[in-house]
């Protein structure tokens, strides 16, 4: 049996403890056995809630669990991280995974040498709209992506780049790289399939530009960058927590159409040329469950 845990049980950590109290009570294989804050009332209402044991410091679980969830604020994740992994813990650490690349490395390098699985919660790539729209995709040429969301307080010890732009950059470089490019990005940048591991050809990130402005807090609340990959394909994309307006979607522009996907209202529409007209398609998304 899989003991399990959540460090951090705010508002994103009582969804991990909510999630893994659920797969418990489905399987016998896995334990909802510990959750951990330093805020000890809201520990315990969690723990009462899901039906789990209670620490208070997060070294007192390493004797009671197999895996966990690290749900605390970004600055200590470095810090909870590298610890959980020299315990010989699997972790799964909510976005962003640390503050700093030179972080991020280590963290990585460790978990290698100890031999055991880092995850981060990059949850969109689970996002049904991500899986459907993947299918639509046939050769881009520019992305405009746009994440919005009114000022909550949460998330404010790191700018919003780290924040939330970290989804839009992690859905574009994964949907500019799908192998149905890879030949086409190869001849245009005269690389031999075979010179690279495995076979595979990711596009490269050969320009940034970004700007940004602190409003409500001392890191940036609102950021536009604008990115160029090395097989031509450029993005635009936009981040704020000082929104009037929570928003979530994407525009893919190519040969001939444009496929707008909403993440938050679950919506795909392609726009494409047929003739001297501009038809609109839509796509049911199956929402999951969880």
């Amino acid at each position: 049996m899989l003991n399990v845990g959540v460090i951090g049980v705010g508002y994103l950590g009582e969804h991990h403890a909510r999630i893994f109290s659920e797969l418990a009570r489905e399987s016998d294989a896995i334990r909802f056995a510990t959750i951990v804050d330093i805020d000890r009332e809201r520990a315990k209402e969690i723990a009462k809630k899901y039906g789990c044991d209670v620490c208070y410091d997060y070294r007192d679980i390493f004797g009671r669990v197999d895996a966990l969830s690290i749900v605390t604020p970004t600055t200590t994740h470095y810090e909870i991280a590298r610890e959980c992994i020299k315990a010989g813990k699997d972790i799964l650490i909510e976005k962003p995974i640390t503050t700093t690349v030179e972080e991020a490395d280590d963290l990585i390098a460790l978990s290698e040498n100890v031999g055991v699985i880092v995850q981060v919660g990059h949850l969109e790539r689970f996002n049904p709209v991500f899986s459907a729209v993947r299918s639509l995709i046939d050769n881009p040429m520019f992305f405009e992506a746009e994440r919005l969301s009114p000022f909550l307080g949460r998330g404010i010890d790191v700018d919003i780049a780290i924040d939330l732009m970290i989804h839009d950059i992690d859905i574009i470089l994964a949907l500019n790289n799908k192998d149905e490019f890879r030949a086409a990005s190869l001849e245009k940048n005269n690389i031999s399939d075979n010179l690279l591991p495995s076979g595979r050809y990711s596009a490269m990130i050969k320009d940034i530009k970004a700007t940004g402005a602190k409003i409500m807090t001392d890191n940036f609340d609102t950021v536009m960058a604008w990115l160029e990959f090395d097989n031509g394909v450029q993005a635009l994309i936009t981040a704020s927590r000082i929104s009037e307006e929570r928003s979530r979607r994407l525009k893919i522009f190519q040969k001939n159409s444009y496929i707008l996907a909403d993440y938050q209202d679950m919506e795909i529409k392609r726009f494409f040329k047929d003739g001297d007209k501009v038809l609109q398609e839509p796509f049911n998304v199956k929402k999951k469950s969880r």
